[in-house]
């Protein structure tokens, strides 16, 4: 399988800059897996498309305002930094722009020593680790100081931090939102649960590697980056349950979507658990869990449209890509969304 076999064409137009400002008034394509029959509609008709007894799993992550901007002490030069993973001792594996000057031994000044970094090592990628010194508490630094960190195709800056959040977003430790949840407002929650679908809440990290690009010509030589994930007991239970008496397990996103298959065993039963995954889904992968899908409309050539395509088929997603581009979807982040059932 080739990676080339997922390209299609994207007008730049079409790639959403801003989010709507009713965020359940985006666009809704509904995809039927079985037959490839494509229906336009809005998200909040979501509920049309849902039937009590169904299960929907969010992914409660919330994103951290992990972009920094700092100053070189020796040079005066500007660093730009993004923080990926949490180490101990209030160290942290980063992105760092320009890289050639961030050697370790440098150290970053940032707020006008609010908050300084020194940087102690670099690992894999040519990331660095950096160790932080700072008075006070570092979530409330960072608040402060960072930015959130925006996928690279987005250019506009974000006027509200909390657009790039869900409604529902919990769990702090994410370089980049769970964008399929985007679309719900907490009254579109509630009239789902009042017509009897449960929400089971499950929590991914989500790393940057989600944008990363597929650099290899055989799918299957890609090797996914690793996130972050944990499932509790009650929501596993839900999960469970709602298997056992025939509902949908219906997942919100990409990110609920490898949690829950690397949680789920091959008896089809989710366990609680908590720990790393670098679950790759791409076509010829059988789902053990999940029976439908809510998600956004992905980058050509990504592990996510691999995903997308292993649940309903590589020719129906592309040929429902086509028409979206046609229909003048918007894409991405801040774009519209497709209902795989």
């Amino acid at each position: 399988m080739r990676t080339a076999d997922f390209y299609y064409d994207l007008p730049q137009e079409l790639i959403a800059q801003d989010p709507l400002e009713d965020r359940s008034s985006s666009r809704l394509m509904h995809l039927d897996k079985e037959t490839g029959a494509l229906e336009h509609t809005d998200f909040k008709h979501i509920v049309n498309y849902l039937k009590p007894g169904d299960c929907l799993v969010v992914n409660d992550t919330k994103v951290i305002p992990a972009r920094l901007y700092g100053h070189k002490k020796e040079t005066g030069a500007v660093i730009e930094i993004l923080l990926l993973k949490r180490r101990e001792n209030d160290i942290w594996e980063c992105l760092v722009k320009p890289g050639k000057k961030a050697r370790p031994g440098a150290v970053i000044d940032f707020g006008d020593g609010l908050l300084t970094g020194e940087i102690i090592d670099v690992v894999d990628e040519g990331n660095r680790l950096i160790q932080f010194h700072y008075e006070g508490i570092f979530e409330e630094i960072l608040d402060q100081l960072g930015e959130m960190p925006l996928p690279p195709y987005i250019t506009h800056k974000l006027q509200d931090k909390n657009r790039y959040q869900t409604v529902y977003a919990k769990n702090e430790g994410s370089a980049a939102a769970p964008t399929a949840g985007l679309h719900f407002t907490p009254e579109l929650l509630e009239q789902v649960k009042e017509m009897g679908v449960q929400i089971a809440h499950v929590t991914l990290h989500v790393g940057l590697g989600t944008f990363r690009p597929v650099k290899v010509d055989d799918v299957e030589k890609h090797h996914m980056h690793s996130e972050f994930y944990i499932v509790e007991e009650d929501q596993a239970k839900l999960i469970n349950d709602t298997k056992k008496n025939g509902g949908r397990v219906i997942a919100v996103g990409t990110t609920s979507c490898r949690t829950l298959e690397s949680a789920t065993g091959e008896d089809g039963i989710v366990k609680a658990t908590s720990g790393w995954t670098e679950i790759f889904i791409y076509p010829g992968y059988q789902f053990k869990c999940i029976d439908a899908l809510i998600t956004n409309f992905h980058l050509p050539e990504s592990t996510l449209l691999m995903l997308v395509s292993a649940l309903a088929g590589k020719e129906k997603i592309m040929h429902a890509y086509e028409v979206a581009v046609q229909e003048k979807y918007r894409f991405f982040s801040f774009g519209d969304a497709m209902f795989i059932s």
